[in-house]
């Protein structure tokens, strides 16, 4: 797999992930028989707040 896949499945952890679909970053495990997807959504800034009720990491 390229640098840019996923290392393992989400739901149950398993390394037996193929492409999935016609769609950049959809992936598919055939160890639960799942699909997901996968999107790079960018570099946050030093500024950006976690989740509420979570401090911002330093």
């Amino acid at each position: 797999m390229s640098g840019n896949a996923p290392l393992h499945c989400p739901y149950c952890g398993d390394e037996n992930l193929w492409p999935h679909g016609q769609k950049h970053g959809e992936w598919e495990c055939r160890a639960c028989r799942r699909a997901f997807a996968v999107k790079y959504l960018g570099i946050l800034s030093p500024t950006t707040t976690n989740a509420p009720g979570r401090e911002a990491r330093t």
